[in-house]
């Protein structure tokens, strides 16, 4: 065998090995990126949940405290501004969750000055309900946030960066909780 042929051959095995690399890589950044879509998926839902559940909350605060429209009606507008929202990136959501956030503490604030309000079976139930919804929105806020924070993490890694370029990855914005985003419902035992 000349070398000629040996370096020929020894290139053409490097020139596989290469294209096997950006293969591998590839497939890689596109499982990432599927996960981040399915689990931002996942957040969407237990948002679309939380915002399916206020109109009934407000409903019944609204039997027992009809006279504060204000706030009932400040809950109704954060609910109508997140819910279309959908569809935008997490960082614009997230701005349109912390608000509805907000209101919802409001809303709870003012339930505590009606006794018979809070004993309520239906505003218990729901109250509770929407406890457990931020449960879940936390969760696979939490979920989502881990699989961007891999995704962006392949994306600027040397080498892999080349093939994301190539690709059209990039990376992704995380869901972060804007001021306190979170509504700690009271829940009574």
């Amino acid at each position: 065998m000349s070398t000629g042929l040996a370096f020929l051959a020894v290139l053409a095995l490097l020139a596989v090995a290469v294209v096997g690399w950006a293969v591998a890589t590839y497939n890689r950044l596109v499982r990432l990126r599927t996960q981040v879509r399915a689990s931002w998926a996942q957040v969407d839902v237990q948002l679309k949940r939380r915002h399916s559940l206020i109109p009934n909350l407000v409903e019944t605060v609204r039997g027992y405290a009809a006279h504060e429209r204000g706030t009932l009606e400040a809950v109704t507008a954060a609910r109508s501004a997140a819910a279309g929202s959908a569809g935008r990136d997490p960082g614009q959501r997230a701005g349109a969750e912390a608000a509805l956030g907000q209101a919802l503490g409001r809303l709870f604030a003012l339930a505590e000055a009606y006794p018979r309000l809070r004993a309520n079976e239906n505003f218990l139930a729901l109250q509770s309900e929407l406890s457990a919804t931020e449960d879940k929105i936390a969760y696979a806020r939490q979920f989502y946030n881990s699989a961007v924070q891999s995704l962006d993490v392949a994306v600027g890694s040397i080498p892999t960066n080349i093939v994301a370029g190539l690709g059209g990855f990039h990376a992704e914005p995380y869901f972060e909780a804007v001021g306190d985003e979170r509504v700690d419902v009271p829940v009574r035992f």
